[in-house]
């Protein structure tokens, strides 16, 4: 038996309260009758993207929504029901009975880094991210409970190999803040998660250490640094053992929305002898890097951990060209480089967020128009049902024609 969770560790309550997250999510129980229908303070350094040395330009007024002070102490805990929403202000009270029914189907965590960004901005892309929606209970007929096919390829429990050289780990189903958007959204922060068993986890090392052709381990859930940091050298220390493993890669929102993680233990636990470690960041706003994000960053930059960034694409939170463009450009300040701008996948109830693929196009075109290369994330789509990632950007090359388009739309001859 492994040393990774040791005997007693049960569940998301014990995976918060062990970890400082504070309590599990309440109990939901998920009822099998779903509409269908067709079709870190804030400071002025933080707001809206502005680097401290002025590189970002300011967010389109659209999307950059500045936090009302109300002259009231934010929660000091992570905010887990709709009546802690409602107590804090951050969802109307003639709201809070209509917003049950999404409570009761999926998890509800931000984290008082958050909470403080959407004070006063109820509407804002800080508050859209986070805050339920009725808007959730609606779910399209091509939406689906696992949108990108991962129990197709779960190898052992918690563990998907889906490309030839990696697998995902879903070491823990808890995060830091549940995002209304998630993909992951009917498995974490239901009742009962928490990191993997011991069983489950022997099972998935053990599959690991028999396919040498697995050359990467991407660490996932979940987000895996909401784990204490020797449940996460007691991994490190197992798959660093496993010499065809070469990398390995943490999937995380942590060091945004709950920077204070990110001790040096954290840090110092993030290592194994001989193996490249690399983590992805998740951020979808320029706001979200605020002064204690930033330095969170910088801990993680400073120890030698290469950076590389994720973010969905959604509507009313990143969906024009500068809100996206101030966003790439506070992750490049930050020594985080742009990696994947996601198409939104068919999660139930998320339709509200999803854009159409020329919209997302047409982003790609703006960015390559008028940011650094540095900047250029690569808009990609996981094919529904689990047949991969693929790059969806515009292309500007007519073979046939012998013609180029450059950014902005004119076209140039090859000939």
């Amino acid at each position: 038996m492994n040393d990774l969770s040791p005997k007693g560790f049960n569940g998301a309550r014990e995976a918060h309260e062990a970890d400082g997250m504070g309590s599990s999510p309440a109990k939901r129980g998920r009822g099998t009758t779903r509409s269908v229908v067709k079709g870190a303070t804030t400071d002025s350094e933080a707001i809206c993207g502005a680097a401290t040395h002025g590189a970002a330009p300011s967010v389109s007024a659209s999307r950059c929504h500045l936090p009302r002070k109300r002259g009231r102490n934010p929660s000091p805990h992570t905010l887990r029901s709709i009546a802690d929403l409602g107590n804090a202000e951050l969802v109307s009270r003639d709201r809070v009975s209509q917003l049950e029914a999404v409570a009761a189907r999926y998890a509800i965590a931000i984290t008082p880094a958050m909470a403080e960004l959407i004070d006063g901005d109820a509407t804002g892309p800080i508050a859209r991210q986070f805050v339920p929606d009725t808007a959730e209970l609606v779910t399209l007929p091509e939406e689906r409970d696992d949108p990108i096919g991962d129990h197709v390829h779960e190898a052992t429990e918690g563990l998907i190999h889906r490309y030839p050289d990696r697998v995902l780990l879903k070491f823990t189903g808890v995060c830091a803040v549940y995002c209304r958007f998630c993909f992951r959204r009917e498995m974490v922060g239901q009742e009962g998660a928490g990191v993997l068993s011991d069983t489950a986890l022997d099972a998935a090392l053990a599959y690991i250490r028999s396919h040498t052709e697995i050359w990467e381990v991407i660490v996932s859930g979940g987000d895996p640094l909401i784990v204490s940091p020797r449940r996460l050298e007691r991994l490190m220390t197992a798959l660093g053992a496993i010499a065809h493993v070469k990398v390995i890669r943490f999937h995380t929102r942590v060091p945004v929305v709950a920077p204070e993680r990110i001790t040096e233990a954290l840090v110092g636990a993030l290592k194994a002898s001989g193996k490249t470690v690399w983590v992805a960041i998740h951020a979808n706003h320029a706001r979200e890097f605020t002064e204690a994000a930033r330095a969170a960053t910088a801990r993680l930059a400073d120890a030698g951990i290469p950076l590389v960034s994720q973010t969905v694409l959604l509507r009313g939170v990143n969906d024009d060209a500068e809100t996206l463009g101030a966003l790439m450009r506070v992750f490049v300040e930050n020594r985080v480089k742009p990696y994947y701008l996601h198409h939104g996948d068919l999660a139930p109830g998320t339709s509200h967020f999803r854009t159409g693929f020329a919209a997302g196009q047409d982003l790609m075109r703006a960015l390559r128009g008028d940011y650094s290369g540095l900047c250029q994330p690569t808009y990609v789509l996981d094919i529904p049902g689990g047949h991969g990632k693929v790059p969806v950007g515009p292309t500007y090359l007519r073979c046939t024609a012998g013609e180029v388009d450059d950014p902005h739309g004119g076209t140039h001859s090859l000939r």
